[in-house]
């Protein structure tokens, strides 16, 4: 059958003449290299279509990274030193959310959120963001709401807050006992530039808000550039998302604005971890395909980062694609089960129904394969993933 153009248990009529295209195809990916290899596809699609074969437009890719381990830039940081630092910053923010909740009932605070997000911030912070040094505007970044206790975590290490401090993490009124007044100086709740103004710049949070905010703030940069009002483009507009937050219409309502402007000024970073507030994001779909199909239709640049480097050597050895087939038909709400379970049940259900996929872990042991990073938590895929984003 034929689903959306493409053939899918189609039966193959010349197996033989299927070979050889396919080994001429492998041939130039050898011998003269992906860039050939991709310039011959977009040749074939254009020729395709002049000849109305009917080739489908493809508007998303493969479940695997972006930048293939080969052109990854080199990482320029120290990691195992950035990664103590991470594990500080992820403590201080889970035991201010749950002391404040142990003095007060329902105080809340979204752990998981900086917890699954934690590098993109540190990769951020210790690699690319700039500062309003030496007169310079600094870049502008928009922090998901959510997140805003690692935030407050990082600057706790940074001594720009105390114990204190986080001691009123969401009391801007009433100070915990024994506490002084807090005179208005609790930290809020999300990103709040009128509570806080000495610390937070820019509102996020409330019915996509954030987003929206940070599409026309990478417009008017450029519009003070180009009319040499000011050089705005020095700075780059960081917005940082999630994936359940992009289901709001007020998210996806100005992202045509930023193809049509050509806003290279702008990188969105959306934190993929399957979860809203009240379940899963896509429990029987694959929110990341749906996002960059989106996206890419938009005319937007996208760089996926899913997998981290551990998974380059299996994919290395998956010369027949069913690994590669199994990350792509495998449903969210499995790779959240997958998340939780142990390394047994990881290769009983996601290696073990395919032999071929079983053999290719055999090497591995249980507590291996459980400890296969998600690229999301990997520093040296994120550095590539934003390198790429901010020099294209």
């Amino acid at each position: 059958m034929i689903i959306d153009g493409f053939a899918h248990q189609l039966p193959d009529i010349d197996p033989e003449e299927t070979a050889e295209w396919l080994d001429s195809f492998e041939s130039v990916v050898d011998n003269r290299g992906r860039p050939r290899a991709r310039y011959l596809m977009a040749r074939l699609v254009e020729r395709s279509r002049q000849l109305a074969v009917g080739t489908p437009e493809t508007v998303s890719t493969p479940y695997i990274n972006t930048i293939p381990p080969e052109d990854e830039p080199w990482f320029p940081g120290d990691w195992e030193m950035e990664r103590h630092i991470r594990a500080y910053i992820r403590w201080n923010a889970a035991v201010m959310v749950v002391r404040g909740n142990k003095r007060a009932d329902g105080l809340g605070g979204h752990l998981s959120t900086f917890a699954s997000s934690a590098a993109l911030y540190d990769v951020g912070f210790n690699h690319f963001f700039r500062g309003k040094d030496g007169g310079e505007p600094g870049d502008n970044v928009y922090i998901q709401g959510h997140a805003s206790p690692g935030i407050y975590a990082r600057a706790y290490l940074e001594g720009r807050l105390n114990e204190a401090d986080l001691d009123r993490f969401r009391r801007e009124v009433n100070p915990p006992k024994g506490n002084p007044p807090s005179d208005g100086r609790g930290l809020s709740s999300y990103p709040h530039p009128h509570l806080m103004n000495d610390f937070w710049e820019y509102p996020t949070v409330s019915m996509g808000l954030g987003p929206i905010l940070s599409i026309y703030q990478a417009h008017f940069n450029k519009y003070l550039d180009n009319r040499q009002i000011d050089n705005a483009l020095t700075s780059r507009v960081w917005g940082f998302l999630g994936d359940g937050e992009v289901d709001e219409p007020e998210t996806l309502g100005a992202i045509s604005l930023a193809a049509r402007e050509h806003l290279d000024n702008l990188t969105w970073v959306i934190n993929c971890n399957l979860q809203r507030l009240d379940g899963p994001v896509r429990g029987n779909g694959k929110i990341i395909q749906e996002l960059e199909a989106i996206f890419r239709g938009s005319g937007w640049n996208v760089i996926k980062v899913i997998w981290g480097a551990p998974w380059d050597d299996l994919l290395a050895r998956d010369v027949d694609g069913v690994l590669l087939n199994k990350m792509n038909s495998t449903l969210d709400g499995e790779f959240q089960r997958y998340a939780i379970e142990d390394g047994a049940y990881i290769r009983e259900h996601f290696f073990g129904p395919d032999p071929r996929l079983r053999k290719m872990v055999e090497h591995l042991s249980d507590a291996e394969l459980q400890s296969l990073p998600r690229g999301g938590h990997d520093y040296r895929k994120l550095y590539a993933a934003y390198d790429v984003a901010v020099n294209t």
